[in-house]
């Protein structure tokens, strides 16, 4: 709770990952993918209630031996690679009902964030009285260098006029999305004109998904699991 807020966390984790194969179940630095975001989330002084959403009983079985509550088993429908996020929030807060004034959605695809970056982003969404908060990291290419190319492989650079943002662009990384329950009920979104964002440095916003992301992610336990949280 904060500010007298309750605050809900949800943690989406279906089955049938095709890039990598039982991915939230997959051992990174000894223990399961997805026990890296239930560590961090119940080390949180502001969620009140962690709970999975999931359709894969190997992921809720190890969600209930790391103290995840599994109120639920999430619809075949929602599960599929079409599925909506948006979707199996609305679901999710459907199932648990009303009594949260706040959810925080943490996908175990980014299993370094910390409980600093979630607690940040709630006290700065619930301070600022924002719709939602989206934490989001540096880009590290000058976007001024950017181009498409077209069907003959020509360049075309549409964002070369961007210079002078070079350095001060951000991108969402997945990690973290706060969002008021009355406001998504209405709306269906993490995203709003007056969305803020919480910003993490890149090492902390690694986000899972190819077995490119997978070795960096070892990289980063081998040479910074010193500034890792827990």
């Amino acid at each position: 709770m904060y500010g007298g807020m309750r605050v809900l966390g949800l943690i989406p984790a279906r089955g049938g990952s095709k890039r990598i194969p039982g991915k939230n179940v997959k051992l990174l630095g000894g223990k399961p993918l997805i026990a890296w975001t239930i560590e961090s989330a119940m080390r949180s002084r502001y969620i009140d209630r962690v709970i999975l959403s999931s359709e894969d009983q190997e992921i809720i079985e190890v969600a209930l031996k790391l103290g995840c509550e599994v109120p639920f088993v999430r619809p075949q429908h929602l599960a599929t690679d079409e599925a909506k996020t948006s979707d199996v929030v609305m679901h999710a807060l459907e199932e648990i009902g009303a009594g949260y004034d706040y959810l925080v959605l943490l996908q175990p695809t980014s299993p370094f964030r910390s409980s600093e970056d979630i607690d940040g982003s709630i006290s700065l969404c619930i301070e600022s009285r924002a719709p939602s908060v989206v934490s989001v990291r540096e880009i590290r290419e000058r976007p001024d260098w950017m181009c498409l190319l077209d069907d003959a492989g020509q360049v075309r650079c549409p964002l070369a006029e961007c210079g002078e943002y070079a350095g001060r662009m951000y991108i969402l990384n997945g990690a973290v999305y706060v969002v008021s329950c009355q406001w998504f009920l209405e709306n269906g979104a993490f995203i709003a004109d007056s969305t803020r964002a919480f910003k993490m440095p890149w090492w902390r916003s690694v986000d899972v998904d190819t077995m490119e992301d997978w070795l960096l992610a070892e990289l980063i336990l081998d040479r910074y699991l010193y500034l890792l949280d827990g």
